[in-house]
């Protein structure tokens, strides 16, 4: 029959686009993993630098107390 080479090609084409469609999802999840671990890391670095701010100030006051 001359149209079984092309209800091949469909069911393939149909094959490929589940697949691809698989492959985005875990993809996609992964790039939310990613971005979610990145998020945490940003909050704790903006938990050193307030840290950091603190301590700074606390060695500035020490060190005019000394000097003065």
């Amino acid at each position: 029959e001359p149209w079984a080479p092309l209800g091949q090609v469909s069911g393939m084409a149909e094959q490929l686009e589940e697949r691809l469609f698989r492959l985005y999802g875990f993809h996609n999840e992964l790039i939310q993993e990613r971005l979610r671990a990145l998020a945490e890391v940003m909050e704790r670095l903006e938990e050193v630098r307030a840290e950091l701010r603190r301590v700074c100030g606390t060695v500035e006051a020490a060190y005019r107390e000394l000097c003065l």
